[in-house]
Parts: structure tokens; C-alpha cells; sequence
């Protein structure tokens, strides 16, 4: 009966809740990895824990990916096309690493001063909020034609949320670049760099929730 109610669930466009479990849990993965960067910088967890902590969060993403390209292999049907939900599964992936780059760095670097990349941090976590509401309303039980302006909107909502990400990695560039060129102006280039490509990430994200919408 189970095996029944789950055909007739996603003959109907109901996303399989396997793969829809797995969606969030990696975009709850990545959305733990902004709060613990943000509790670094901030002062409230020290670099060395956070590093530390940072690798088990990196695991769970790392896991929760593989469930999706898993449950990719053996879903009897998408709600959009498969090539769509790995590229928004990859993307998500390439947000937390890049999230991990930055903590990692940042407890090599000790860059005196983090304060300035809290904006920055701020903006990617309302970017994961808004995929992780792309990814429900995909999962949604009504039919896709009417969860589709859902998805649309909560795809841009992310896209502009990585948009502004990048507008504010190129004043902080604009700073750095403004002051004498130390060691230390370029080690903060490459943190504030490792936020801008999470930014890009979620812009890309955002374009596969939102191209595959569109496509059905």
C-alpha cells in the first residue's frame, strides 16, 4: 500500500519525499555552516573550534548530497528534469565548501578584524532560506503549474541575495585595494573572495530551482 500511495503521489507531481528530505537536510547542512561563520566572526565561537566544527558540518552536507544523487538513480519521477535537482544539489554543495574555505582560512589567517564580512554572511543566509523555500514548494502536493510562480519567486529572492553578495565583495575589494597592499589587506581578500563564490553558488542554485520550473 505504501509503495501504491507513493506512485500515486508522484504520478500527481508530488516530489519524492526522500529526495525532498534530503534537499533540506543538505540546504540545513549549509544554512548550520552560516551560523557557525557568522558565530565566528562575531566572536562567540573561536576560530580553532569553529574549524573543528566546521568539518563535522561539512560531513553532513557531504552525506545528505550523496542521498540525493542517490535517490536521483532510483526516483520514478522528478518534478523537474533530473539535470536540474543535481545542478541545485551541486550548488548547494559548492556554497558550504566555499563556506568551509572561509572558515578554514580564516583560522589560518587570523585576520585581526572580522566584523566586516558579517553583512556578507548575513545575505548568503537569506539566500539558503529562500532556496530551502524553492525546494518546498517544489515538493509541494498541488500540481506544478500552480507551485511554479512559488518557486519563481523564492529562486529570485536567492539570486538577488547572491547578487548583493557580490556587489558587497566588490566595495570590500574597493576598500582593501584603497589602502596599502599588506600581507594582511591580502589575506582579507581572499576571505572576503571565499564569500563571494558562496555567493555564486546560490545564484547558480537559484537558476537551477528556477530553469527547471520553468522548463515543465
Amino acid at each position: 500500500m505504501r509503495r501504491l500511495a507513493r506512485v500515486r503521489d508522484l504520478l500527481a507531481g508530488r516530489m519524492d519525499s526522500a529526495l525532498t528530505q534530503a534537499l533540506l537536510n543538505q540546504l540545513q547542512a549549509t544554512k548550520q555552516g552560516v551560523w557557525l561563520a557568522l558565530a565566528m566572526t562575531g566572536g562567540e565561537v573561536d576560530r580553532a573550534r569553529a574549524h573543528e566544527r566546521m568539518r563535522s558540518i561539512e560531513h553532513l552536507g557531504d552525506t545528505e548530497r550523496a542521498r540525493v544523487v542517490a535517490q536521483l538513480e532510483h526516483a520514478l519521477i522528478t518534478p523537474i528534469d533530473r539535470e536540474d535537482l543535481f545542478r541545485l544539489s551541486r550548488a548547494i554543495d559548492d556554497v558550504l565548501d566555499a563556506l568551509r574555505d572561509f572558515v578554514r582560512e580564516s583560522c589560518l589567517y587570523r585576520v585581526p578584524e572580522q566584523t566586516q564580512f558579517v553583512p556578507l554572511l548575513d545575505q548568503l543566509l537569506v539566500g539558503v532560506e529562500a532556496l530551502e523555500g524553492a525546494v518546498r514548494a517544489l515538493a509541494a502536493l498541488r500540481a506544478l503549474a500552480a507551485r511554479a510562480p512559488a518557486v519563481a519567486h523564492d529562486a529570485l529572492e536567492a539570486k538577488k541575495a547572491g547578487g548583493a553578495v557580490r556587489r558587497m565583495y566588490q566595495y570590500e575589494i574597493a576598500r582593501i585595494f584603497s589602502g596599502e597592499l599588506s600581507a594582511e589587506a591580502m589575506k582579507e581578500r581572499e576571505l572576503v573572495r571565499r564569500l563571494e563564490i558562496a555567493g555564486m553558488a546560490i545564484a547558480n542554485a537559484a537558476d537551477a530551482a528556477a530553469d527547471g520550473a520553468m522548463k515543465r
